[in-house]
């Protein structure tokens, strides 16, 4: 019916009389109706309708709608196989276990624990300029990813993955500007037979490659202590780390659908000891692991990481947590995970809105596509995927750059193609300024009654290097110059750019003595001769 108002009060032109009378427009919509009615007889369950006031006015209402079917899960249907110490203390504080043996949370303590759980907080560098402030809507671009194979300069096939490729990938993400974190991108598959090995290696190569914080991956809770040991020993000394935490860790607590994972709930526990933020990281697939609904995928997904929340607040309460609901996408052909796809995108976005909506520190993946190659499929799909996040104003965009093949391959190539399109994403997110200068009326009246352009203008000179922001791989040449050139394409463009960063960046964060040490400590893997400059390793 607003729609009818709003078409009576136009003075529409040609092939609209219809909207002239109430009583024709009237009829108008009655047909309308008439003929809805007979494709939804005819085609049930085929047209799809999309409700403007909903999309635009309703969000608020919809992730309380979210919120309230979730704290539902929880209280009626819980968690089940909860680590001993969060049930001895969920079940001091009111909580109980259904004939099923699940974990149930009332309403009123997860709405507790969402008011009290630790927010606005930062992340430290090991160099200050590295600090993330990750308060109120303030978006970051976080690197991680967890594959197993690299794609090699210019190579069309993948290979697995080594403790070689940490290290290089945390000095190239050290080098670029717009990757404001580091977590291993890839996964050192020939240490795979001893994870102890694994995890030291890996919180070794990538602090020897960046002072950008770090997010810290352990395959068991054990493995904390010694890596704090080897991380106190890089700080300065006993105690030194906890007082400025570079390196966090968390993970993946949750088994979907709606059960506690043993190993990693430990693994999160034991990172209450860096005294840094815990990253709970939670991720169903939607069809598979939770329900093919998005609403539904969103729903088991905010459950599961409000789970996490209670597990580690109700062990350490108002410690801070980085709140990650990560709903994945099943492309349903194959029952394969879909990183690239529209919805993936949109979820991500709205997991984002959620989050924001109960102030907490906000995470989301982004960036996974599905392409193989740092092609424009690739190119779209992160694209798309990463700038709604930002948008949305996630504090944590993660897996934001260089992954490829669904999360399964890393690529060098695409790690500095990413670097700039996430220049470009904070572009858009910083938005446009508007005020009395900006709004630039006197330059408007000054050039038109002189040259007629704004080139020599003081106001174009002094924001040349503010407003706007110059690429250094997109091509913006002539046509000619390009051709003259070998009419190169991004990829090309990439892989030397890449190859300089690889053959001369070598940053020195652990020096010689403290290095001795931590070797003769522990079993570091990583040749010295890698960490050392090479100028022909690429």
């Amino acid at each position: 019916m607003d729609c009818c108002f709003s078409c009576y009060k136009q003075l529409f032109g040609s092939g609209q009389g219809f909207t002239y009378s109430q009583n024709r427009i009237g009829n108008y919509y009655l047909d309308y109706l008439r003929i809805m009615e007979h494709w939804d007889k005819v085609l049930p369950g085929k047209v799809h309708r999309v409700i403007y006031e909903d999309m635009i006015e309703d969000t608020e209402n919809e992730i309380k709608k979210i919120h309230s079917t979730a704290l539902d899960v929880l209280q009626n249907l819980g968690v089940g196989n909860p680590l001993p110490e969060l049930l001895e203390a969920a079940l001091r504080q009111g909580c109980s276990v259904n004939e099923n043996g699940r974990l149930c949370f009332p309403k009123s303590l997860v709405e507790d624990v969402i008011s009290r759980a630790g927010r606005d907080f930062v992340l430290y560098g090991r160099d200050p300029k590295h600090d993330i402030d990750l308060s109120g809507n303030k978006v970051n671009l976080f690197g991680a990813g967890e594959a197993v194979s690299v794609l090699d300069l210019g190579a069309s096939k993948y290979r697995p993955s080594t403790i070689n490729d940490v290290y290089d990938v945390a000095r190239m993400v050290d080098y670029l500007d717009n990757i404001h974190s580091y977590s291993r991108f890839v996964v050192p598959t020939e240490l795979s037979e001893d994870l102890y090995v694994a995890d030291i290696n890996t919180a070794y190569a990538s602090i020897a490659g960046t002072k950008k914080h770090t997010a810290l991956t352990f395959s068991d809770g054990k493995h904390v202590k010694p890596t704090l040991e080897m991380l106190d020993i890089i700080a300065g000394g006993e105690g030194q780390f906890v007082k400025r935490p570079f390196c966090h860790g968390g993970g993946c607590t949750i088994v979907s659908p709606l059960q506690y994972g043993t190993d990693n709930c430990e693994v999160a526990v034991a990172s209450l000891q860096l005294n840094a933020p815990i990253w709970v990281v939670i991720a169903p697939q939607s069809g598979a692991t939770a329900p093919a609904a998005l609403a539904g995928c969103l729903v088991q997904s905010l459950a599961e990481t409000l789970a996490s929340l209670l597990l580690i607040d109700l062990i350490k309460p108002g410690h801070p947590v980085i709140f990650g609901p990560w709903p994945f996408v099943t492309d349903l052909r194959t029952g394969a995970f879909s990183g690239g796809g529209g919805e993936e995108a949109i979820m991500s976005a709205a997991s984002a809105q959620i989050t924001n909506h109960y102030g907490l520190v906000s995470s989301v993946g982004a960036g996974m596509t599905d392409a193989k190659s740092p092609d424009a499929q690739a190119g779209y799909e992160k694209g798309i995927s990463i700038v709604m996040a930002a948008l949305a104003g996630c504090n944590n965009v993660s897996e934001s750059s260089g992954m490829m093949a669904s999360l399964m391959g890393c690529s060098y190539e695409s790690l500095v193609i990413d670097n700039e399109m996430l220049g470009m994403v904070m572009r858009a997110v910083r938005g446009i300024e508007v005020n009395d200068d900006t709004l630039s009326y006197s330059e408007i009246e000054k050039t038109i009654q002189g040259e007629g352009h704004f080139l020599r203008s003081p106001q174009t000179l002094s924001l040349m290097k503010t407003e706007y922001l110059y690429p250094n791989l997109a091509d913006r040449s002539r046509q000619e110059e390009w051709e003259s050139e070998g009419s190169p394409d991004m990829r090309k463009r990439a892989e030397n750019y890449a190859r300089k960063i690889l053959n001369t960046h070598y940053p020195v964060y652990i020096d010689e003595k403290t290095d001795q040490k931590i070797r003769d400590k522990f079993p570091i893997k990583i040749s010295k001769d890698i960490i050392k400059p090479n100028s022909n390793r690429f």
